[in-house]
């Protein structure tokens, strides 16, 4: 076993937001066209507005035009819905993305179904879904798109990988099986319900934890010289009664085992939103028939 290699998810991200910032540049000198994303948010939690405002802050470091649109908690259901239409009829607008969670009295099913798929940044509706399962051309989810970005910087090859991944949500966990069998690697997912999930997550070759369970994945989960892609986001007190972030993974005793690892924060986190500026871009070009930028 090898020294562990660490996956710089903020270094390999700011590349990614400086190609798209490039192309984008490039895209406005030729064609007078700035990509457009909206972001919808509902409600003021603290974590939701600081995501927001980093998105925001992205958008413009990369020559995205950024639309902030905000609703009070009590917004009502068929509000939200006209200004998702709204949105869909805006030339100016190549993505959409509203914030979730949203809250009890809003369907977020809905929410999500009535945004225009050509615009669907987060990949969440069921025709970009649909897509993806088929591997058909599609928006693909930010956080699982920058998840196999992350794993192709350690694997040249992710066929006949042996892949368990920790967790089964519309958000991470189903789009990337998805991704990952269309690599062709072998796929198991595991979830609350599951028997024996160390012993499963034993033999992966790469393990993706997505469960939202703060250290839940320890080294005694681990195959050595496995690589291990955490998705997990959990505030935490730490020692000096401080408020931090932590991931799924028990970092420390898993890092001396696994061959390759991402941290928390600096690893899957500053890729989600680098995908996400890669979408709008990508929608901004299907949207008017223009091919695909080379990434």
């Amino acid at each position: 076993m090898g020294r562990t290699n660490v996956i710089d998810g903020s270094k390999l991200a700011a590349a990614l937001r400086q190609r798209v910032g490039e192309i984008a540049a490039q895209l406005h000198r030729e064609t007078g066209i700035m990509p457009g994303l909206a972001t919808v948010l509902v409600g003021e939690d603290p974590a939701s507005q600081v995501y927001i405002r980093s998105k925001g802050r992205a958008c413009t470091a990369s020559g995205i035009a950024a639309f902030d649109i905000r609703f009070p908690l009590d917004v009502a259901e068929r509000r939200l819905v006209a200004e998702v239409e709204r949105l869909n009829r805006d030339g100016r607008i190549d993505g959409i993305l509203v914030q979730l969670p949203l809250p009890a009295q809003i369907d977020a099913q809905r929410i999500i179904s009535v945004i225009d798929p050509a615009k669907d940044v987060d990949g969440f509706h069921p025709f970009n879904i649909g897509r993806l399962w088929s591997g058909l051309p599609t928006m693909v989810p930010c956080t699982p798109q920058g998840c196999l970005r992350l794993l192709r910087t350690v694997h040249d090859e992710l066929s006949g990988a042996d892949a368990v991944i920790l967790g089964r949500s519309n958000i991470v966990g189903k789009p990337l099986a998805a991704l990952l069998v269309a690599a062709n690697c072998t796929v198991t997912m595991v979830h609350s319900r599951t028997k024996d999930i160390p012993d499963i997550c034993r033999r992966a070759d790469i393990l993706i934890a997505a469960a939202g369970r703060p250290r839940m994945v320890g080294a005694g989960w681990i195959k050595p010289d496995a690589s291990v892609i955490d998705v997990g986001i959990n505030p935490v007190v730490g020692p000096d009664g401080r408020n931090r972030v932590v991931g799924d993974v028990d970092y420390e005793p898993v890092a001396a085992i696994a061959g390759a690892i991402t941290p928390v924060p600096g690893g899957v986190g500053p890729m989600t939103i680098a995908c996400l500026l890669l979408n709008t871009l990508l929608a901004a070009c299907r949207r008017r028939g223009l091919p695909d930028p080379l990434l």
